[in-house]
């Protein structure tokens, strides 16, 4: 069940850049443009009330237990923050890492401004998924990745009200 939940988030990642009204939603969290671990808590509030149906949905089919569910979250929360942080970790550190879990070098490429880039690396806790799914992305220098969406990189623009009001606008093309 724990698997399961795990790949449910990598699915539900994978929704949130594909499907155009979720992207609306999910593109709140990709304007941060200096990522650390606030980029963690950076999500559009009509995201998350998708994300309750899409997980609860989830959770149903698992047959998951309470305390299975309890023990997950507080996992997934602890990854995503440390996934989003901005750690340099020591590169034969962090691959060795790498081979079981999101870590930031890895994630920080799925926050490049390079869409090839962006459109990788969608794992939450076990980078396994990225590998058996063949979106899996590593060796970009971690100094060379530059963080955001070009057509949104203006950092006066992006205040609170503007992110709120973002996916209910137009959205410029990147």
């Amino acid at each position: 069940a724990f698997l399961l939940l795990d790949v449910g988030n990598y699915a539900w990642h994978i929704l949130n850049h594909k499907i155009p009204f979720l992207w609306r939603f999910h593109l709140v969290h990709h304007t941060d443009l200096n990522m650390d671990i606030t980029t963690a808590f950076r999500f559009h509030f009509g995201e998350l009330i998708g994300s309750v149906f899409f997980r609860g949905a989830v959770i149903l089919l698992s047959g998951t237990s309470p305390m299975l569910l309890l023990v997950y979250e507080i996992i997934f929360e602890a990854a995503t923050q440390f996934h989003h942080s901005n750690w340099k970790l020591p590169l034969a550190f962090e691959r060795l890492l790498n081979r079981l879990i999101v870590t930031p070098r890895m994630h920080g490429i799925h926050h490049s401004i390079i869409s090839n880039q962006r459109d990788t690396n969608y794992s939450v806790i076990f980078s396994f998924w990225d590998r058996i799914h063949r979106t899996l992305k590593l060796n970009i220098p971690q100094d060379e990745v530059v963080i955001g969406i070009p057509s949104y990189f203006d950092m006066n623009e992006l205040t609170i009200g503007f992110l709120l009001k973002l996916p209910f606008t137009k959205i410029r093309k990147s």
